[in-house]
């Protein structure tokens, strides 16, 4: 076998239509676009989501919900990741560099926000946005503390 000799299995590829070639072709004449009109003339581009003149779905369908400008969206780091980080290298503070150098957050500049999932046996330095309650309380109750910055 020989790079030149290869060729695409039986019925794998298709010729294209090949549209206003003469009436012989089958697809002469008004090249399959109907008489007159919009879609008919050359230039012609068909818009996402044009139904042909029908009213289109995004202006059938009602308009409902808002989106809350005042939002404030914190990443969710848990206590077990933070275990499991700290156990891996020791005696490191955890805040957005550490966890962004350990590819738990990407970029240093979200907002984390630490829940109670799991526990924490080591000694700790937690220096983040927000924490949950419990999160708070089982930091504290292993020896380490929880700085909200």
């Amino acid at each position: 076998m020989k790079l030149h000799t290869l060729k695409p299995a039986t019925g794998a590829t298709k010729s294209t239509k090949r549209l206003g070639r003469g009436q012989g072709s089958g697809k002469g004449g008004t090249s399959t676009k109907g008489h007159k009109g919009q879609q008919a003339v050359s230039g012609y581009n068909e818009r996402p989501a044009f139904e042909g003149g029908q009213m289109p779905i995004q202006r059938r369908i009602p308009k409902f919900g808002f989106k809350n400008i005042n939002r404030v969206a914190y990443k969710v780091v848990n206590l077990d990741v933070i275990q499991q980080l700290l156990e891996q290298y020791p005696g490191s503070e955890v805040n957005h560099e550490f966890l962004a150098s350990h590819g738990i957050i990407s970029g240093s500049k979200s907002l984390i926000k630490v829940l109670g999932r799991g526990e924490i046996t080591v000694k700790a330095e937690v220096k983040l946005n927000k924490f949950s309650q419990s999160a708070r309380q089982a930091i504290e109750a292993a020896g380490g503390t929880a700085t909200e910055v």
